[in-house]
């Protein structure tokens, strides 16, 4: 079976974690492979990220800061974060429209 290489990106991301920007809402089993957040704002950015699951909220990230002009990969090395049918993965900022954010993932890693 080929593998389905998909991506999401989100620009200026929210700046409310009680209304977090959703990234991807997973159809399948997936396997995330790649989250990147980048700060375009003109001081340093704090981030987080999370996974909503079963009515349950998990985190990825919480308040991670990102310096000016860098960036913050949160999936290295081979690693991967499997979610499921249902699970959402959305990121928000401390400060509103200070951060894009982009993901790659593989869609129905088994069927």
């Amino acid at each position: 079976m080929a593998q389905d290489f998909e991506r999401s990106y989100a620009s200026s991301i929210s700046n409310s974690s009680g209304s977090p920007t959703t990234l991807v809402t997973s159809n399948s089993d997936d396997a995330l492979i790649s989250i990147r957040l980048v700060n375009k704002h003109t001081a340093l950015v704090n981030v987080s990220v999370v996974i909503t699951s079963g009515g349950t909220t998990y985190n990825v990230i919480k308040d991670a800061p990102v310096p000016v002009g860098g960036s913050l990969e949160l999936i290295d090395s081979g690693s991967k974060i499997v979610i499921q049918s249902g699970d959402v993965l959305k990121a928000y900022a401390d400060t509103a429209s200070a951060c894009d954010v982009l993901v790659s993932f593989v869609d129905t890693i088994s069927s």
